[in-house]
């Protein structure tokens, strides 16, 4: 299987597309004045325990103060194993939720008190009202290993299915990896010399040696470790021999790139590529059309199926219909024919969506038994292909199928959207910030190809505050590039995810 990375960077969010098979796999936002913190490591301070919850609220600088369970904190070797068992993959999928009995171990009023500094790292971002998770056992991502300075644990990727490969990178680490230090061995580490493994490894425990440096001369709360931007993450951790090329509109970014990849990772430079066409480059491979459909309720399928997706707070319904889809034979093979496609759709569908927690999936209701097996090994299947950590119950009797999957940010609707205030919250619409984007990427797109002086954009008066203010400095530099006037009009009686742009000639009728 071939996949692409395409990344928009060209304007005030960066957004990273992966296509796998031509077809959009997963995207990833993250816009300059927003910018993630997870990954971030803080000496924070504690500024209130909580013994009823078993948790501590951890003051680190941000607006909403950090939450920091008993099971983070906790030091038995026994704890950190079960937090980092060699099931687990990717960095984000290395914490489980913590888990804790009163009955075991210290309370969290015995570890922390108020006015207490500690180091944390965030591990899920901020979230509707909730604030940052944080934990203090701080890991550190390399290219092939994950260090963890404050355990001493050795764990491989559950992803490198070789046993033989598994037992070799496992004594290279083991033979060169320092006492009382853990690392977690990456499913890019696969085939990796032990001259790889070691120069990572020793980056690695630098980087720590510096941050512990930085601690002990900042007051808390102080930031002591950025993780990389999003383009730079994605190439550390989306980059491996299935990725056929990665495409960027932005030469800045291309250029940081190849100093990177050049450091890092000297195999991907070959594959490093910089677009500059005039057509936008997620217009260029559909892309954009993709991410409109992913905010949809309902998804089509091939057949003329359906799934029906209503998303909630904690729980997300998937429902199955045969909609259009009529079948050749009888009835039980239509189902089964629909549930066949739509087990592999609304895998599809969690991933690129980033949908978490509990998931309900109603398939339409077979009779045999047979057919039930099949469609539940077609789901599992499809569902391996997914890097957040599930767990599936078995096809009950009805048809359904309850599951979870862990969240690891924002959903795609979360990040791109908010509650609707025209219809009281019972719909959605597309946010001020993205329309505010998408307008500005439609300017350069109208402005490039029509002939004319001066651009006339007429869009809801919130949008056109946005524009002139927040984002004039790219207004501007679009002016710039066109060499064509812009000018906003607001126009009170328009939707707000309705704009109109037109190109004319000063001092001519029309446009």
């Amino acid at each position: 299987m071939s996949n692409l990375l395409i990344m928009n960077a060209n304007g005030p969010e960066t957004r990273v597309a992966v296509l796998e098979s031509g077809r959009l796999a997963e995207i990833f936002v993250e816009r300059r004045r927003e910018k993630g913190i997870v990954g971030n490591i803080y000496k924070g301070q504690v500024s209130r325990v909580l013994p009823g919850m078993q948790a501590a609220f951890v003051d680190i600088g941000t607006d909403k103060s950090a939450f920091l369970y008993v099971g983070d904190v906790r030091g038995g070797a026994d704890d950190v194993k079960a937090l980092f068992s060699e099931d687990d993959d990717e960095q984000k999928e290395k914490r489980n939720e913590s888990r804790f009995d009163d009955n075991r171990g210290p309370r969290i009023e015995e570890l922390l008190k108020p006015g207490q500094t500690v180091m944390v790292q965030v591990v899920k971002p901020p979230m509707g009202s909730k604030g940052p998770r944080v934990t203090s056992y701080i890991s550190l991502p390399g290219r092939n290993l994950v260090f963890m300075p404050t355990v001493e644990h050795l764990g491989i990727s559950r992803r490198i299915s070789s046993e033989k490969e598994r037992k070799r990178l496992k004594q290279i680490v083991e033979g060169i990896r320092k006492p009382g230090t853990g690392f977690i061995v990456r499913t890019v580490a696969e085939g990796a010399l032990e001259a790889e493994l070691h120069s990572d490894m020793e980056f690695l425990i630098r980087l720590w040696n510096s941050l512990l440096k930085k601690s002990e001369t900042l007051k808390a709360p102080a930031l002591l470790y950025n993780d990389l931007d999003l383009v730079l993450r994605l190439l550390r951790d989306q980059f491996t021999d299935d990725v056929e090329k990665i495409v960027i509109d932005n030469k800045a970014e291309y250029e940081r790139l190849l100093k990177f990849a050049g450091a890092f990772l000297p195999d991907c430079l070959n594959k490093i590529e910089l677009y500059d066409g005039v057509e936008s480059i997620f217009d260029k491979y559909s892309v954009e059309v993709e991410i409109d459909r992913a905010l949809e309720r309902k998804v089509f399928l091939k057949s003329g199926a359906s799934l029906v997706i209503d998303q909630g707070e904690a729980l997300t319904s998937i429902d199955v219909n045969t909609g259009r889809f009529v079948g050749k034979r009888n009835l039980e093979e239509t189902i089964t024919k629909t549930n066949l496609e739509a087990s592999k759709e609304v895998a599809d569908q969690l991933r690129l969506r980033n949908i978490g927690g509990i998931v309900i999936v109603d398939f339409i209701d077979m009779g045999d038994e047979d057919n039930r097996e099949k469609v539940m090994r077609v789901f599992l299947e499809a569902i391996k292909k997914d890097r957040a950590k599930t767990n599936v119950t078995r096809i009950s009797e009805l048809g359904l199928v309850e599951m979870t999957r862990k969240r690891t940010r924002e959903s795609l609707k979360q990040n791109l959207a908010e509650p609707c205030f025209y219809c009281e919250g019972k719909g959605y619409l597309k946010s001020k910030v993205t329309m505010g984007y998408e307008v500005l990427r439609q300017l350069q797109r109208v402005g490039s190809t029509h002939a004319g002086d001066e651009i006339v954009v007429s869009v809801h008066p919130d949008i056109a505050e946005l524009l002139v203010t927040v984002d004039q400095q790219f207004l501007e530099e679009i002016e710039k590039s066109l060499n064509k006037k812009i000018v906003i009009k607001a126009c009170p009686e328009y939707h707000i995810e309705k704009y109109q742009i037109a190109v004319s000639q000063k001092n001519a009728m029309g446009t």
